[in-house]
């Protein structure tokens, strides 16, 4: 079972995969946490230390390869996994960013897309861009502003595959944003003694 978490900054989905993960291996079941990220957070420090910003395309090119290789080696750690694979990221983040920004799909993404295996299912965290904002500035590790998340916002809306996210409202309690995760998984069990919870 592979449950894809996808969502604008600041919509839970880290804190969203580690609990639904707790969840699931307090049931008895096995849960293994992989995270696609692009690097944005890091590279974002980098610009500001440097007080420049490459454009767009380099920019897009950069955080692509960082996913694209993040995403291939869990593929690699998912070979013999048999349990609930809770997948912090994936591919559909990279074209909502390129769908911001006004970046075409491009050949590679698609690609790799079509010949990956789909998750089973894609679980989008909607939240109040206001709340999104105010937890990115909380955590202060990396900088957005409200246009920039709406504009991400807009962007996830208008990908194709949109229409077969499950949209999870993410501003509520987090022990209800597990129970609604845990069931979009159809998790029902296993022996106790195959129990274990993996990060990486």
């Amino acid at each position: 079972m592979r449950i894809l978490l996808t969502g604008i900054d600041g919509s839970g989905k880290s804190t969203a995969t580690h609990d639904l993960a707790r969840a699931i291996t307090e049931r008895g079941g096995t849960a293994l946490v992989l995270k696609n990220p692009a690097g944005r957070r890091t590279m974002s420090g980098w610009w500001h230390a440097l007080r420049w910003t490459p454009g767009p395309r380099l920019l897009d090119f950069l955080e692509t390869v960082t996913r694209v290789v993040n995403v291939l080696l869990n593929e690699v750690r998912l070979f013999r996994f048999d349990g609930v694979a809770i997948l912090d990221r994936g591919l559909d983040c990279q074209f909502a960013l390129r769908e911001a920004r006004g970046l075409p799909r491009g050949v590679v993404l698609p690609w790799l897309q079509r010949v990956l295996p789909d998750p089973d299912v894609v679980a989008h965290l909607e939240l109040p861009l206001d709340v999104a904002l105010e937890r990115v500035n909380r955590r202060a590790t990396d900088r957005e502003t409200w246009s920039g998340l709406e504009s991400l916002q807009s962007a996830y809306r208008r990908l194709p595959t949109y229409p077969t996210y499950r949209i999870v409202q993410a501003a509520g309690p987090r022990e209800a944003i597990t129970a609604d995760l845990l069931a979009l998984t159809g998790w029902d069990g296993v022996p106790s003694d195959d129990r274990r919870l993996t990060y990486l």
